[in-house]
């Protein structure tokens, strides 16, 4: 067998499918990737999550099974090895893999032992920056930071904090630099013959929405596309309303939103930079041939669109659940680069590691591999893509109560997971969305379903679900949704008992 590739996955936070340059957007300076797929890569116009928050959507993509699978449907609910519930780190490290590990976790329970599932956990090093001539930064977050304001004003809850102050420092150096460059050493000094799994979770573009210069003043604000309006229509879920209320951002005018989104999409355009030069330590270092690189997000983000910030865990707008998807293979493998249209998902970027790598990780998932459509620009791809969120009425270890946020309205997240813990109101119900080219179904429990003809109202701000016109489209994708739910409720183990 060939060596197996080096695999690089470049894995930020929180970064909408919509914020690059190669894909149409005239505001988005992403310099770096728009080469690399003119060159070497290919992205996926249209890739979407199974989750629009962190934890159940990483469980997903890090395994190939939807969240509903085994119950990985809340932030506090995570992967167990005790449980049989393997990863992809784990499966690279226990087939040789060197797997190291910098950034966010929110795939193993905290207090976890790493060394099942990586050779090097990083942290940062405040000595090793200091010889950089580099000062580790705190993070943004914070239950009542400075740039917030006072609590009865309307930038509370807006996590719009603005500018960083590097000093006289080259950048801020948060965690997400002290990263990136322990990533590049350890590519700089890897020696040994094993193939190298490098995964970076980032924390970028995550609210706050925070950036140092030259990324705060790199967008053209006058580019910016128009932000889809908010609406308080009772058709649509009443969580979006709910948290618009508490947020208090109705009264902004459109140029402070704007500068809210530039400065989000200044943090895109540091993570391409952060990129670009993790991409140079693999070409100085004589690994860019040999190594698949996979850049994808977990989920996106509101930044201002519905009127709203940050994400919810039950809504499905293409802001929250489309995210960038590009994948550079090792030079090995047939390539078309450029941009593909079809739709695909982020348990296709599991199955198209354990396709480049031939590993059996010995449990069935629900992945397609890529490999294909790399290759192939006339490959299909996928008829429908799935996501899911919300809990049962009653479920109440569902309801994230563990969130400081939930109780204390100095947190930064008070408006969203506040209502996240009731059931008098239909805040949090259960839901699952199937999207296809043209349209969008919404299957929700306790409100009304929701259907959206794409290609009439993208933005989907008008719920046609009553419309008698689309009988027959919202029949079909119902259909649709059942079909998803039936094949994919559960995986039985390939290890059977005797009797």
């Amino acid at each position: 067998m060939p060596r197996q590739p080096n695999i690089i996955i470049f894995n930020p936070d929180q970064w909408r499918g919509d914020v690059m340059g190669h894909l149409g957007n005239p505001a988005a300076v992403t310099p770096f990737l728009d080469r690399l797929v003119a060159d070497d890569a290919v992205s996926f116009r249209h890739a979407y999550c199974q989750n629009p928050v962190c934890t159940p959507s990483r469980c997903s993509f890090m395994t190939g099974w939807y969240p509903h699978v085994r119950g990985h449907r809340t932030m506090h609910h995570m992967l167990h090895a005790e449980h049989d519930e393997t990863n992809l780190l784990r499966e690279l490290k226990s087939h040789g893999y060197t797997v190291w590990w910098g950034g966010k976790n929110d795939l193993i329970p905290g207090g976890s032992t790493f060394s099942e599932h990586c050779d090097v956990h990083h942290r940062p090093d405040r000595a090793a920056l200091k010889a950089r001539g580099l000062t580790l930064r705190p993070g943004t977050h914070g239950t009542a930071p400075q740039w917030r304001g006072p609590k009865d004003g309307d930038n509370y809850y807006s996590f719009f904090c603005g500018k960083l102050d590097a000093g006289n420092e080259e950048l801020y150096c948060d965690g997400d630099w002290a990263h990136v460059l322990a990533a590049i050493d350890f590519i700089r000094d890897y020696r040994s013959e094993q193939p190298f799994c490098l995964y970076l979770p980032l924390a970028n573009p995550h609210p706050p929405y925070a950036v140092e210069e030259p990324y705060y003043s790199c967008t053209d604000r006058q580019k910016l596309p128009p932000r889809i309006p908010g609406i308080d229509d009772p058709a649509k879920p009443r969580l979006l309303q709910g948290i618009r209320d508490r947020q208090g951002l109705r009264n902004w005018p459109e140029e402070r939103w704007n500068e809210l989104r530039a400065t989000y999409y200044g943090m895109c355009t540091r993570l391409d930079r952060q990129l670009e030069l993790l991409v140079d330590a693999l070409k100085d270092h004589g690994h860019y041939d040999d190594s698949a690189l996979f850049l994808f997000a977990d989920h996106g983000d509101f930044t201002g669109d519905y009127g709203l910030v940050e994400k919810t865990q039950n809504t499905f707008e293409d802001c929250l659940t489309r995210v960038p998807l590009i994948v550079k293979p090792p030079k090995d493998q047939p390539l078309s680069p450029g941009i593909r249209d079809g739709l695909v998902e982020l348990v296709d970027f599991t199955e198209t590691v354990y396709d480049l790598t031939h590993i059996d990780p010995g449990y069935d998932r629900f992945g397609m591999s890529l490999l294909p459509s790399l290759a192939d620009p006339a490959t299909p791809l996928r008829d429908a893509v799935f996501c899911e969120g919300g809990r049962r009425k009653g479920e109440m270890q569902s309801a994230e109560t563990e969130s400081s946020s939930a109780f204390d309205p100095e947190g930064l997240y008070w408006p969203r997971c506040s209502l996240q813990v009731l059931d008098d109101h239909p805040w949090h119900s259960k839901a699952v969305m199937c999207r296809t080219a043209n349209a969008k179904y919404v299957y929700r429990l306790y409100e009304d379903d929701e259907f959206y003809d794409l290609t009439k109202d993208p933005a989907e701000l008008h719920n046609a679900i009553d419309n008698p016109a689309y009988r027959d489209a919202i029949a079909t994708l119902r259909e649709r949704t059942l079909r998803w739910l039936v094949e994919t409720a559960d995986v039985v183990p390939r290890i059977t008992d005797p009797r």
